[in-house]
């Protein structure tokens, strides 16, 4: 089938290949322009554009995908669907219209719940035991559409946003092809209406949502801990009792553990774990600033950590 690629992002790029590797034929990538990157603030392109290059696939990086100039070119192109995964424009009706068979997109959750630009972080967030991803049919309304597909995997206890990000771009690509299989027929496939009353909402994140407390029941902590890494973050402050380090922090991994209350949140009680409302959280990784990521025994040994250093938030 005669598909257009439109995606940006680095969790779409399993998907690309599996395109090309099952015989469909792309018959040109759209993604977003070149956007500075790095210290040196020069332009980059994004991940699919470079996927793409190797590949040897004509690409159209456009600020606004749905201009004149590029829904004709959609008509044109002779492709029956849009495939879209991690894009980051909005796809109006008017593109939609161009492809015989408008555009579906793969989403790293199992809508309704999670609509919205942070999908598999609050699901991790939130505790969900399970997330998956969805494949559905582009409408106006955002991640709103009919499903075609879905595929489901448990979410580990201290997996991380990143680790759920990679597993979930290695299980998109089944999901797609099966709902490209759909489309056999010359009929658009009904899918499945989502439930509007089971919608959630996934935000994207800010800065300033990965400045971290210790003062909340200790699961709900382990879960942001793991839900912010890779970013933004679960960024607070380290400082020692005798009050000689003070130092940023972000950390990476950790798990919530029955504890008795001992002492104020974010102290380190005598198993060098962190107290919270209700327990304690065991910090499993931590990042200092302007260092790389460690074991949080690397870490106690390195700066000999010892019971009632503590973690202060950085709003503080």
């Amino acid at each position: 089938m005669r598909v257009i690629f439109i995606a940006s992002g680095d969790f779409a790029i399993p998907t690309l290949h599996a395109l090309v590797d099952s015989g469909h034929e792309i018959c040109f990538v759209v993604t977003q322009p070149d956007r500075p990157a790095g210290r040196g603030k020069q332009p980059a392109p994004t991940p699919v554009r470079s996927a793409a290059n190797a590949l040897g696939l004509p690409v159209h990086a456009v600020e606004d995908i749905n201009d004149a100039a590029m829904i004709e070119r959609a008509r044109r192109g002779g492709a029956r669907v849009g495939v879209v995964v991690a894009f980051g424009q909005k796809i109006k009706p008017d593109f939609r219209a161009a492809l015989p068979g408008g555009c579906i997109n793969l989403h790293a959750s199992l809508l309704p719940k999670y609509r919205g630009a942070a999908p598999y972080q609050w699901a991790i967030i939130q505790g969900e035991p399970t997330t998956g991803v969805t494949v559905f049919r582009l409408v106006d309304r955002m991640d709103a559409g009919p499903v075609l597909t879905t595929a489901e995997t448990e979410i580990g206890e201290t997996e991380t946003a990143a680790e759920l990000h990679d597993r979930l771009a290695i299980i998109g690509p089944d999901a797609v092809l099966r709902a490209l299989d759909m489309y056999a027929d010359d009929d658009i496939p009904a899918g499945t209406p989502q439930d509007d009353a089971q919608a959630t909402r996934a935000p994207k994140f800010q800065k300033h949502d990965g400045w971290i407390a210790f003062d909340r029941p200790a699961h709900a902590i382990a879960r942001r801990i793991n839900g912010l890494w890779s970013w933004p973050g679960a960024v607070c402050r380290f400082e020692s009792a005798d009050g000689r380090r003070k130092e940023r922090v972000t950390l990476a991994r950790a798990v919530a553990r029955d504890a008795p209350v001992a002492g104020p949140p974010g102290t380190l009680n005598d198993a060098r774990h962190v107290v919270t409302a209700d327990g304690a959280v065991e910090i499993i990784e931590i990042k200092p600033e302007g260092g790389k990521r460690m074991e949080w025994r690397a870490f106690v040994n390195g700066r000999h950590v010892a019971p009632g250093d503590r973690f202060t938030s950085v709003s503080e």
